[in-house]
């Protein structure tokens, strides 16, 4: 039996989601409520020592860390590949599955955090705020996440690196689109780990209320990438269904209200911001 814990809002449990949905596989899902601090909850933690997700347990044997477990599903679920058979689409696959890993995921949590889920930790209370930013290991998604997490809670965008933090992230975006410019997909010709790891990414940016960073022909390509991928089968069971309503609710408005500041770093008109995340 595959079981995965994960949460509706984590880019890393949507990876892995992607992944079992386009691969057809049944899982038994735990929903942990990072936002209500369900991952420090002492048991979880036995399964996940960095209270992150998402965990995959398979017939007793634990997985973490979204990029291994969804290389362990290539391997042990080999039908409907998504890594690439050619040697050079699978070194093109790696480099977008590294850079997620060094870089995409901590910007990713920061203009997250930043943007929107600052503003719902808030309403947890003092009591409940404190309890919940020091109740994050020492090691989480970076090894000063701890401390960063609670800077950036209390400050927003006005927390000290925010703009490189959002200048980082729409390099990425730019350089997909580059890549995008020479192919289908971000590997080559056929949907892989390389669209698996960044879709998610991308996603948050649309479910931010932040579609404006590609759209209205700022990078066309990613905008062409984006329609396509939404059209497969694993989008919206992947993306959508694990997505409580007041969640995304929270995600739309709150980045709605983050948007400005965002678009005034990338020096971007922020009347354009068009909400498309469906």
């Amino acid at each position: 039996m595959l079981e995965l814990y994960h949460h509706g809002s984590s880019v890393c449990a949507a990876k892995v989601r992607i992944c079992l949905e386009e691969k057809g596989v049944p899982w038994k899902g735990h929903y942990i409520d990072i936002l209500k601090g369900e991952q420090f909850d002492p048991a979880y933690m036995k399964l996940n020592p960095k209270a992150v997700v998402p965990t995959l347990v398979h017939d007793g044997f634990v997985v973490t860390d979204s990029t291994v477990i969804c290389e362990y599903l290539e391997d042990v679920f080999p039908d409907r590949p998504l890594r690439p058979a050619d040697p050079k689409s699978h070194v093109r696959s790696l480099h977008w599955t590294k850079a997620v890993d060094e870089e995409l995921h901590p910007a990713c949590g920061e203009l997250t955090f930043a943007a929107s889920h600052r503003f719902t930790v808030l309403r947890l209370g003092e009591q409940k705020v404190e309890e919940f930013l020091n109740s994050t290991p020492a090691k989480s998604v970076t090894s000063t996440w701890h401390n960063r997490k609670k800077e950036i809670v209390r400050s927003g965008f006005k927390a000290a690196g925010m703009a490189d933090t959002v200048r980082l992230y729409d390099g990425h975006i730019k350089r997909m689109n580059e890549e995008l410019s020479k192919s289908r997909w971000l590997a080559g010709d056929e949907f892989s780990l390389a669209d698996v790891a960044m879709l998610p990414y991308v996603m948050r940016l649309a479910m931010l209320s932040m579609s404006a960073m590609w759209e209205n022909g700022r990078l066309p390509y990613v905008e062409k990438w984006l329609d396509a991928c939404r059209k497969r089968e694993s989008f919206s069971p992947a993306l959508w269904k694990w997505l409580p309503e007041s969640l995304a609710e929270d995600l739309r408005n709150n980045g709605r209200r983050s948007w400005p500041e965002v678009a005034a770093i990338l020096g971007i008109d922020s009347m354009n911001e068009v909400d498309r995340t469906a």
